[in-house]
């Protein structure tokens, strides 16, 4: 056998036991990671966009650098949250 042969070899019984240890470990718990990432992010997003939804906090300056970051996954937010349309009095996404 050759080098390329035996390196091919190891690398698919090394990628098989990934999907195993993955399947047997991972797997039956990704939709409830999945579920608590978003919990996560939508308080993120509730606590950074608080003041476009009426509610004042006291650390609104300190997130408006974060803006730029956010406005591209700010309509899937709302949207997620059920408000049809971006909330009056701040910038428009849709």
């Amino acid at each position: 056998m050759t080098r390329r042969r035996i390196g091919r070899r190891v690398r698919e019984a090394l990628r098989a036991a990934r999907d195993i240890y993955e399947g047997v470990f991972i797997a039956p718990y990704r939709a409830e990671l999945f579920r608590e990432y978003l919990r996560r992010r939508d308080q993120f997003f509730l606590i950074a966009f608080a003041d476009l939804l009426g509610a004042p906090h006291p650390i609104g300056f300190y997130t408006l650098e974060l803006y730029p970051h956010l406005i591209e996954e700010f309509h899937q937010w709302h949207r997620r949250l059920g408000v049809e349309h971006a909330p009056e009095g701040g910038f428009r996404c849709c």
